[in-house]
């Protein structure tokens, strides 16, 4: 006696469809969530920077005996910023996210005098001390 097998494996032309609309439908979904945590994550990096950079700014003003006008510069504070306490390592370390890659801590902060908080340069209306 003779079996017939009459097996076709593999998937139809609409299953295959169906699967890339589910996986474009959830790639749609995800994608604007995936920019947006992007986003927060560099603007909280950024916030924390400038906190690092006040407080060595005022650390800086307390030991030396500024004046509230007195403006640092990065070489001033850099023992304070807790890294290596190099100003050139520091520059390179310290920027601001948003800044990509080509950022340095020149182009991305502004130290400012000792009363006034430090400033971001790349995005200054979102990233900022209160």
């Amino acid at each position: 006696m003779q079996i017939k097998k009459n097996l076709k494996l593999g998937f139809t032309l609409v299953e295959i469809m169906i699967v890339v609309a589910i996986i474009g439908l959830l790639a749609a979904i995800a994608i604007p969530n995936f920019v947006k945590a992007r986003t927060t994550a560099q603007m909280n990096a950024c916030m924390n920077n400038l906190r690092q950079i006040d407080s060595a700014k005022q650390q800086w003003a307390l030991e030396t005996r500024q004046a509230t006008n007195a403006s640092p510069d990065l070489t001033a504070i850099s023992p304070y910023l807790g890294r290596s306490g190099n100003a050139a390592t520091n520059s390179a370390t310290l920027v601001c996210p948003a800044g990509g890659t080509a950022a340095t801590f020149l182009t991305s902060y502004n130290i400012k005098s000792v009363s006034e908080p430090p400033a971001c340069l790349i995005l200054p209306s979102t990233h900022q001390l209160q």
